[in-house]
């Protein structure tokens, strides 16, 4: 896994989206759900390729991680979450099923 290479979550969207991580996702119903397709994936369809974590500088509620992900070869994108007390715990539960890419 890469360590974080952005310096902000603004920064992370941009060069995620320029690296072919067009997709927008969302939770819906315990499963990731591709925004323009309407395709959903289970958590064994997706696989995290890196993830960017960012702490609010003033503000603890800023606290933020996007996800980039392959859900197939050709659908890769993002889903960007709060982390800790503001984290949505479905989201949560359904990332730590996702098998990380081994990047050694």
């Amino acid at each position: 896994m890469q360590a974080n290479r952005y310096h902000s979550l603004h920064e992370a969207v941009q060069g995620l989206k320029a690296r072919g991580f067009t997709a927008e996702f969302r939770l819906e119903n315990g499963k990731l759900k591709d925004l323009d397709s309407g395709r959903t994936y289970a958590e064994d369809e997706v696989l995290i390729v890196e993830f960017h974590r960012f702490e609010g500088q003033t503000n603890p509620s800023d606290m933020s991680i996007v996800f980039a992900l392959e859900a197939d070869p050709a659908c890769k994108g993002m889903v960007v979450s709060s982390y800790g007390p503001y984290a949505d715990q479905d989201l949560v539960e359904f990332l730590n099923e996702v098998p990380m890419e081994d990047r050694a």
